[in-house]
């Protein structure tokens, strides 16, 4: 099953050269796959979730993805799920599907860094790349194939801004490779618990509030003032190495978790863990900050 969700893959330029200035969300799922010859021989259905860049991915979005990709996981005869997304925040949403749903059949997450009208576009590899890795019977849970290589949803995160091999594991290396179709893998895919659906089901229309905010050279608490002022239920500060904090931005959190507000201290470094302490706010471990949001997110709904 391939569900599509706009992104740069569907996107359309007037200029074959540009690889920027381009419109995304602009093809249908039903038309990426009709443009990959290989495919027509594959037993495939596609629906169109939604049609959006993945800059605008929203709430509502994510649950009806999640119910789709439920709904369609449930069915006997479909062995995988394919999903299309833009790049900027496909990390997130593997992340938010996998805690959610934590399924036993693969949902992989495919994207594009040049649209479609590209002269040397990359949609189509990856989308064809994804069906075999869909298909594999040692898939399992949500993954990420981008560039040839197969990432988790709890490691892969966006490490470039154009290159086409734009996505990397934040610790370790690719699960597996795709190689003309055939998938190596280099490491077994885990599983994890996950919250189950329901928490999602009853949360709209009313999300929790959950901000980001980072330490840096003269970093204060007027940001988490101003937050606190207009209403929040969650924090997550992007921390300066092992999470560690301006002695101002952390008297300012210390007083939203006073206030009630829920708060996780992350690091802004591209990979690596937060240390528990007693003494300081807790700890969001090995996960990135925009994880760790999520992570807050779901902890709020339940």
């Amino acid at each position: 099953m391939i569900l599509g969700t706009g992104g740069t893959i569907a996107g359309t330029a007037a200029d074959a050269a540009d690889n920027v200035g381009y419109i995304a969300a602009q093809l249908g799922v039903a038309q990426l796959v009709a443009a990959i010859p290989p495919l027509a021989d594959r037993r495939l259905e596609t629906e169109q979730v939604a049609q959006l860049d993945s800059k605008d991915m929203d709430f509502a979005t994510w649950q009806r993805l999640a119910l789709a990709v439920d709904r369609h996981l449930a069915r006997p005869e479909v062995v995988g799920v394919v999903i299309t997304h833009g790049t900027d925040t496909l990390e997130e949403t593997a992340y938010f599907l996998q805690r959610v749903l934590a399924p036993a059949k693969p949902v992989v997450i495919t994207a594009a860094m040049r649209p479609a009208t590209a002269l040397q576009t990359d949609g189509p590899q990856n989308l064809l790349d994804a069906v075999a890795v869909a298909s594999d019977p040692q898939s399992r849970g949500v993954l990420t194939v981008f560039a040839g290589a197969v990432h988790s949803a709890v490691q892969v995160r966006k490490v470039h801004s154009y290159r086409v091999n734009a996505f990397a594991s934040s610790e370790g290396g690719p699960l597996g490779l795709v190689e003309e179709g055939r998938l190596r893998w280099l490491a077994q895919p885990t599983q994890q618990e996950g919250v189950g659906l329901a928490r999602v089901s009853r949360a709209a229309p009313n999300w929790p509030r959950v901000q980001i905010v980072m330490n840096h050279v003269g970093a204060d608490g007027a940001v988490v003032r101003a937050l606190l002022a207009q209403g929040l239920e969650g924090l997550v500060v992007a921390g300066t190495g092992n999470g560690s904090l301006s002695t101002d931005l952390a008297e300012a959190l210390q007083d939203a978790q006073s206030r009630g507000v829920h708060v996780l201290r992350s690091t802004r470094c591209d990979a690596g863990p937060v240390t528990a302490s007693e003494d300081a706010l807790p700890s969001a471990g090995a996960l990135s900050p925009v994880k760790a949001r999520i992570e807050l997110l779901l902890d709020l709904l339940a």
